[in-house]
């Protein structure tokens, strides 16, 4: 028996042996990398799109530079991008994007990830991929409170504006029409523009996603004059950082430095620091703790675009 024995575990050393030669040549074999990742570690750089008023997400501070919730999340993803293909340093570019402009930049390779308040949602998955959930909120409006204003039946005959390129302002048109609520919709450039525009009288009132509302009401001259609607134009929507579709190996290099992230006491932290402590510039504070369905969000990362996920 002893030579067959011995033979067989000849062979089961042999393969061991070529087994773990398959495995070494892993690392030589990555070397064909593709798509983004290759991108990055031929040229050494990875872009960053960022937001210049989506308060608390992407923004810009004092000094005119990003800062924000979403813009950290980017910058630890940079570094786990770093990390996987095993660069001594990793340039991080900065490119400035709008609601408008944010799927055609990362569509055509200008940035690589969109750090903001994009929902994730099953349109946007025709033109992009999103990484794990950052954030949930839902469609509300924004008016001044002696307006009295709190349903979406309120507004019938109102003017409202919204930011172009976002699906608040799909979402109040689609409203405007099954509803006939009779309004006069008006686009913004930006969120600052449209809020401006409720502070100055030129709408009644301002449909966004709730949390920039609330970012924009504690950051103006007078937060106690404005209220948030109670009525929401949509369900539990989820923001996601925005990354190129149909490119598998860095969704996955993504995935991973997000979820580990959200899944660490860091992300936590990381939420509390933006919404619920004094933020730069001016040291407002959105008071608003992570919700029972974030929790979960966080113990258990999803990159779903259904809002009956959360």
């Amino acid at each position: 028996m002893h030579p067959t024995h011995h033979r067989s575990r000849g062979t089961v050393a042999a393969l061991v042996l070529g087994l773990s030669a398959i495995l070494a040549s892993g690392p030589a074999g990555a070397e064909e990398l593709t798509g983004t990742l290759k991108k990055i570690k031929d040229s050494g750089a990875i872009t960053i799109g960022y937001r210049d008023s989506s308060v608390p997400f992407s923004y810009l501070d004092g000094d005119q530079k990003p800062v924000g919730y979403a813009y950290e999340i980017c910058r630890k993803i940079a570094d786990g991008v770093k990390a996987n293909l095993k660069m001594d340093k990793l340039e991080v570019k900065l490119n400035p994007v709008t609601s408008a402009t944010r799927i055609p930049l990362i569509a055509n390779g200008t940035i690589d990830l969109e750090c903001g308040s994009t929902t994730n949602n099953a349109d946007r998955q025709k033109q992009a991929a999103f990484t794990n959930t950052h954030f949930l909120t839902a469609t509300r409006y924004v008016s001044k409170k002696d307006k009295k204003l709190d349903k979406i039946e309120d507004l019938k005959g109102r003017t409202v504006v919204s930011t172009s390129g976002t699906t608040n302002i799909r979402q109040i048109n689609e409203a405007n029409t099954e509803r006939k609520l009779g309004l006069t919709i008006l686009p913004a450039k930006d969120h600052a523009e449209a809020f401006l525009m409720v502070e100055t009288g030129r709408a009644d009132a301002f449909v966004m996603d709730d949390v920039l509302l609330a970012s924009l009401m504690a950051g103006s001259k007078t937060p106690d004059a404005y209220a948030i609607s109670t009525e929401a134009l949509s369900k539990p929507e989820p923001y996601g950082i925005m990354l190129r579709k149909d490119d598998a190996p860095f969704k996955a290099v993504v995935d991973a430095a997000t979820a580990k992230l959200y899944e660490s006491p860091e992300g936590k932290a990381l939420y509390e620091k933006w919404f619920t402590q004094p933020i730069p510039p001016r040291g407002i504070n959105l008071k608003l703790p992570m919700s029972e369905a974030m929790q979960k969000q966080f113990a258990h990362p999803s990159d779903s675009a259904d809002p009956a996920a959360y």
